[in-house]
């Protein structure tokens, strides 16, 4: 057999066992003989490390974005190389006060402990956390060559581009929101309810670096 069609030989080995790949389970009869089964043999979870957790979680915000993803390969057609996903990804950003940041020069009673006047850090959003069950691929266009790398990948179809991408644009809408606002609104009620229900009849709730009692 010349190298020429040793050539073509190989090529069209390759496509037989590409489009067996992508389209045995199709056939009728097969589905079930090549069907997959999954097993969960994971282990126990470990305990890692334990935290003290002084932040008081006052407002949480649930978001979702359509990302958009192309990756495309210089002088090669999309057909060949290059892929597109589109992902809905949905979560929550969490808006936290710090209690643990409030020294004794921060809080002020006054000698008939009937007014209080409390200085708080603003509050800040915590890191967005996407919902499994709410996100989703919508499409995956994949070039040829990509296809044959999802054959030999220890990760086919991998999500982690999209997911930190949606979890960026998450995080940028929870900024754009008045999520840390309402955080601090409610952790001045909740404040305010708890002193005044041990006697404080007056109570003042500031944020930042404003001085107590200006």
């Amino acid at each position: 057999m010349s190298g020429r069609a040793s050539a073509a030989a190989a090529v069209l080995l390759v496509l037989v066992l590409l489009a067996a790949g992508l389209g045995l389970s199709a056939l009728p009869g097969l589905k079930d003989v090549f069907g997959t089964e999954t097993r969960d043999r994971s282990g126990p979870a470990l305990l890692e490390s334990i935290q003290d957790i002084s932040r008081y979680d006052a407002a949480s915000g649930s978001f979702q974005v359509v990302v958009d993803l192309e990756k495309d390969a210089k002088y090669l057609p999309d057909a060949i190389r290059g892929t597109r996903t589109l992902y809905v990804g949905a979560g929550t950003v969490d808006a936290y006060v710090d209690l643990g940041k409030v020294g004794d020069d921060d809080i002020v009673v006054d000698d008939d402990r009937t007014s209080a006047t409390l200085r708080l850090p603003h509050a800040v959003l915590g890191r967005p956390a996407l919902d499994p069950d709410r996100s989703y691929a919508v499409s995956k266009q994949r070039g040829l060559l990509d296809r044959l790398g999802d054959l030999f990948s220890d990760n086919p179809n991998g999500e982690q581009a999209v997911q930190r991408l949606a979890a960026k644009h998450i995080a940028d809408a929870a900024k754009e929101s008045e999520l840390t606002t309402r955080a601090e609104r409610n952790t001045t009620g909740m404040l305010s309810g708890l002193l005044r229900s041990l006697g404080f009849t007056t109570v003042r709730v500031t944020y930042g670096t404003t001085t107590p009692g200006t």
